[in-house]
């Protein structure tokens, strides 16, 4: 963990010196200019650091005051740095063009405040939409039409929220956003499929107490995602729990005579020396083919031995790349990154975009949603 950490804030610094000398090469800084600017690219690269000691010693204020600016900072950092680089690929090729054709194409090579300018305005501006993308939760609706529940029984709706990411930005405001959507899909049962709480949890009374109040008529579950090991994983516990949910940890229950859940924990418990319960190939062992199955999984990692095992599985993680063009990097890592997908054995697979943000309140390209899944009985002949 502690080498992981070093090489992304190793590649944050980077993309902080490209941004200076992109600075430095559009304007005349002079000395005291540059050291402003340093400085403050300096505590923008350790400010994720910084919010989470604030965090531990309990200065809550400064800590959600440094996360919001240090977060937003780092998202128009990101599409900056996005864009800058297309820039310089567009220099790049006209460069090239001039050796092989031998001919000055000056009048369309940008100069540097301009090649500096043009990204940073829209990374701006596209930020502001990201920012408002954030806010837009929508609703995707899936109906699975099956032969194992009883023919005679009505519909059974699963709502499936991911990687919230309650903490020092994801507050009432949004929290309140996603309620609106559940309680409007008036689900039968309510599922978090991980990541739903961040940072050292401070003064988040109020939002377990809000999602109290959402009462699905079979109930609440959820399991663990990487950050509920991050955050504290007993603290994480007891807010899932006072937030009404079921927490399954290797852990399989039958729902309303209809279902079977299974839930597992996010591999990274196990790096904390902290993982529960049974194995996700023991529960599924156990459990009867005739019900319906569902596997709540943070990840959206599949297992070769359980795929003809269950029905569906429910995962989140991906967000799927929360501001494009990150998506091209996670789709590098997970071959399912968001979405539906059929899987062998006649079982299937849906990746949450998410629900939340992580870090940069911003999303583009990559709106955040509450999953509506409809299972109805096959009516027989």
């Amino acid at each position: 963990m502690r080498m992981f950490l070093l090489f992304i804030f190793g590649i944050y610094g980077a993309v902080h010196v490209y941004a200076f000398l992109k600075a430095r090469a559009a304007f005349p800084l002079g000395p005291f200019s540059g050291i402003i600017l340093g400085v403050f690219m300096a505590a923008m690269t350790c400010a994720p650091i910084l919010v989470r000691l604030l965090e531990r010693h309990e200065y809550e204020i400064p800590a959600r005051l440094l996360s919001y600016l240090g977060y937003s900072w780092m998202g128009v950092l990101f599409l900056f740095f996005s864009l800058s680089v297309l820039m310089d690929l567009y220099r790049l090729c006209l460069y090239a063009c001039e050796v092989i054709l031998r001919t000055d194409l000056a009048l369309f090579r940008p100069a540097p405040r301009v090649a500096f300018l043009v990204p940073l305005f829209l990374a701006l501006c596209l930020s502001l939409y990201g920012y408002l993308e954030a806010l837009n939760i929508r609703p995707e609706r899936i109906t699975i039409t099956t032969d194992k529940l009883p023919a005679e029984s009505r519909s059974l709706r699963i709502v499936q929220i991911s990687d919230v990411h309650l903490g020092l930005i994801v507050r009432e405001a949004r929290l309140n956003r996603i309620i609106d959507v559940i309680r409007e899909a008036n689900p039968d049962i309510l599922v978090s499929t991980g990541d739903l709480v961040d940072g050292q949890i401070n003064d988040l009374t109020a939002l377990a107490q809000a999602l109290q109040e959402v009462q699905p008529r079979y109930g609440k579950f959820a399991v663990t995602g990487n950050h509920e090991f991050y955050a504290g994983i007993e603290q994480a516990l007891q807010f899932t729990r006072d937030a009404g949910f079921t927490v399954l940890r290797g852990q399989a229950v039958n729902v309303a005579g209809a279902v079977n859940l299974i839930g597992v924990d996010d591999p990274a418990g196990k790096r904390f020396g902290q993982a529960g319960g049974a194995s996700e190939d023991d529960l599924l062992a156990g459990l009867p083919r005739d019900t319906f199955t569902v596997v709540l999984k943070h990840q959206p990692v599949l297992r070769q031995g359980s795929l003809g095992l269950y029905d569906l599985q429910l995962s989140g993680h991906t967000h799927r790349g929360q501001i494009f063009p990150f998506r091209l990097a996670v789709d590098l890592f997970f071959s399912h990154s968001a979405g539906w997908y059929d899987l062998p054995g006649g079982a299937h697979l849906y990746v949450s975009r998410g629900t939340g943000t992580w870090g940069p309140p911003i999303r583009f390209l990559s709106p955040p949603e509450v999953t509506i899944i409809d299972l109805v009985p096959q009516r027989r002949p």
